[in-house]
């Protein structure tokens, strides 16, 4: 089974994603993380992306697709991924669904839609000290998410794939409920 989670940058998709992990023994895909780890070894990648990320804007779909494909085609990890941060725009959801299907591979869709989004980024910037989460950097990659997804949401409306989650509700809550829509896509 590989799930996709939805919501904007700072929205908790981490944090479920962690949890998923544990609970079905898959494996967590954060493209957050790929593309701040090619940041950390300084790659020329790595400078690309941090020029990229510093104002704001996303990462060109070329980048991301060749860091997805990589754990894609691995066996490793075939129908065992969380997508946690991408798909972002229809052109990445039409890329993941090809690689998908050129590895062999499906998907299952659940959403998560939290609105409380400047408060959990300048929390999580205050007790991680990340670089993205300024405020100002926040608002404009919230904005740039919301642009970008509403295709993405049809997209996978139309498939029957799309599950959505209280996102408003207690961590344990919103695990709860993904564990449940697992539970039950599962058999």
């Amino acid at each position: 089974m590989n799930i996709v989670i939805f919501g904007p940058p700072g929205a908790g998709k981490g944090t479920q994603s962690n949890l998923i992990v544990k609970k079905f023994k898959l494996y967590q895909l954060s493209t957050g993380e790929l593309l701040r780890q090619e940041i950390k070894d300084k790659t020329n990648l790595g400078d690309q992306i941090s020029s990229t990320m510093s104002t704001g804007n996303l990462v060109s779909d070329q980048i991301v697709g060749d860091l997805i494909e990589k754990y894609i085609s691995n066996k490793i990890y075939k129908n065992r991924l969380i997508f946690d941060g991408y798909p972002r725009n229809l052109a990445q959801a039409k890329n993941l669904e090809n690689l998908l299907e050129k590895y062999d591979q499906k998907i299952d869709i659940v959403s998560v839609n939290l609105e409380t989004i400047k408060k959990r980024i300048l929390e999580r910037k205050i007790l991680e000290k990340r670089s993205d989460d300024n405020e100002e950097i926040a608002i404009k990659r919230f904005e740039t998410y919301e642009n970008n997804i509403k295709p993405v949401i049809d997209f996978y409306k139309q498939s029957k794939l799309l599950k959505v989650v209280n996102g408003e509700a207690t961590i344990s809550e919103i695990s709860d409920e993904i564990s449940g829509l697992i539970e039950s896509i599962k058999g």
